[in-house]
């Protein structure tokens, strides 16, 4: 897509996600996939199924489901040799899930270890436990949240990588 012109950005900055339809879309590692590589920029059913190494007809039922819930839309249709392509594009550049469930949790670790599978550069992948008062895990939140949104992005010909934040309370065995 470099001939390309530039797209549009999505509708909405951060689209915070509550509806049961839209954990129901989330709860499938493709469908996280797929908005994984929406995130940046439209693509087509085809263009999709190439880069996840997916069949078409898979990735155009998964387009459908994230479609209906309204995680994506349909940024531009183009005619090409007596057909129709559809450009499709994540609804927001933000999806914040405020009360996490365990499908859509499981369906975005799974996808994000398919994505760790398939890097060409060896991954950074930390797993620590603090001791941390509410404040200090909130400050923590909200400091590594603001350095992913700070992040400058580089020109397009420069890799893409994908960055997975999470901050929990592990809940303790009884003793």
């Amino acid at each position: 897509m470099r001939d390309e012109p530039p797209y549009p950005p999505p509708p909405e900055d951060v689209l915070e996600i509550g509806a049961p339809e839209q954990f129901a879309a989330l709860a499938h590692p493709l469908r996280q996939r797929l908005l994984f590589a929406l995130g940046h920029r439209p693509a087509t059913t085809s263009q999709l199924a190439a880069q996840l190494d997916a069949k078409k007809g898979n990735v155009a039922h998964h387009l459908k489901v994230l479609r209906d819930a309204g995680l994506i839309h349909v940024a531009e249709t183009r005619r090409v040799r007596g057909g129709t392509e559809q450009y499709y594009q994540r609804t927001a550049r933000h999806m914040i899930v405020a009360e996490p469930q365990a499908a859509g949790t499981a369906a975005m670790l799974a996808a994000v270890a398919q994505e760790l599978d398939l890097s060409p550069a060896e991954p950074h992948l930390t797993l620590r436990h603090l001791r941390l008062s509410p404040a200090k895990a909130r400050e923590l939140g909200e400091t590594l949240a603001g350095l992913v949104d700070e992040a400058e992005e580089e020109p397009e010909d420069q890799p893409l990588h994908g960055v997975l934040v999470t901050l929990y309370q592990q809940v303790l065995p009884p003793r």
